[in-house]
C-alpha cells in the first residue's frame, strides 16, 4: 500500500523492486514521487507498467479520464477554449492534459495562477513552437465567460517546502456559484480530485459541474487500459 511496506524500506533499487514485483503480477501500476521513475521501471519491467503519477510531471491515466469527459460533454476536442486555474506548476495532471489537447485545432488555453504557481518555461515554450494560443493571467473572474472547460486544480500542500508559501497560496481561488454566474452554458467544470477548499460544496448541483462523472469516466478509462494491456500481453 506505500513504500514503506515494500523492500526499498530495506534499501532495495526501484530496479530491483520492479523486476520482482513484474514476476506475482500482469501489469504494475506505479505512482512514484521522482519524476521520470515509471520510464526507468519501465525499462526493467517484465509486464506493462501503467504511469499514474510521477512527481510533478505527468499523469497520463487522468488525461484519458479527462479526454473522455471532454469527448462526452462537448462533442469533440477542436475549437475549445481551456482554463487551467490553480497551480499549474506541479499539478502533473495540468501538464498532461496540455500536452494531449495541444495537438487539437482551435485549442486556446488560458493559464489561471498567481506567479509562483504558472506553468512551467519548457511548457508555454512548446504550446509557442506549436504555435497553440494561450495567455496567463491571475483573475478567473476575467475570463470566465470565454471559457469552454475551467479545469479546477489544488494548490499542493505535499509540493512546498514553505508552509508559509503554501498558506498564502492555498486559497487564491475559489470557484463559487456567485462566480459560476459569469460562465455561460457552455461552461464545463473539471478537476482531477481531491478537492480542498478551492470548489465550493454548492457549485455540485450545478450541471456544469462534472467532476464527479470524471471520476465514473476514470473507472472505466482504466478498465479499458487495462483491458488492452492484456490482450496485448495474450
Amino acid at each position: 500500500s506505500s513504500a514503506e511496506s515494500s523492500s526499498t524500506s530495506k534499501g532495495e533499487s526501484l530496479q530491483d523492486t520492479i523486476r520482482t514485483v513484474s514476476c506475482y503480477c500482469d501489469i504494475i501500476a506505479m505512482r512514484h514521487p521522482k519524476e521520470g521513475a515509471p520510464i526507468a521501471a519501465a525499462m526493467k519491467s517484465e509486464v506493462p507498467v501503467i504511469n499514474a503519477g510521477d512527481g510533478g510531471h505527468n499523469h497520463p491515466t487522468q488525461t484519458l479520464t479527462d479526454l473522455m469527459t471532454i469527448r462526452l460533454e462537448k462533442g469533440g476536442f477542436g475549437n475549445l477554449t481551456i482554463g487551467l486555474c490553480g497551480d499549474l506548476k506541479f499539478g502533473r495532471t495540468v501538464h498532461s492534459l496540455v500536452h494531449a489537447m495541444s495537438r487539437y485545432p482551435g485549442v486556446r488555453f488560458v493559464l489561471i495562477s498567481p506567479p509562483e504557481l504558472r506553468l512551467p518555461d519548457y511548457i508555454t515554450a512548446e504550446l509557442s513552437a506549436m504555435s497553440v494560443p494561450f495567455e496567463e493571467v491571475e483573475r478567473m473572474e476575467d475570463v470566465l465567460p470565454f471559457l469552454d472547460i475551467l479545469y479546477m486544480t489544488r494548490v499542493q500542500r505535499e509540493r512546498f517546502f514553505n508552509e508559509a508559501d503554501y498558506v498564502r497560496l492555498k486559497d487564491t481561488y475559489v470557484l463559487t456559484p456567485e462566480k459560476m454566474k459569469l460562465g455561460g452554458p457552455q461552461l464545463r467544470v473539471m478537476h482531477p480530485l481531491p478537492r480542498v477548499n478551492e470548489i465550493s460544496p454548492k457549485v455540485d448541483s450545478d450541471p456544469r459541474a462534472v467532476y464527479f462523472q470524471q471520476v465514473r469516466n476514470g473507472r472505466y478509462v482504466r478498465m479499458a487500459l487495462m483491458t488492452r494491456l492484456l490482450e496485448v500481453q495474450g
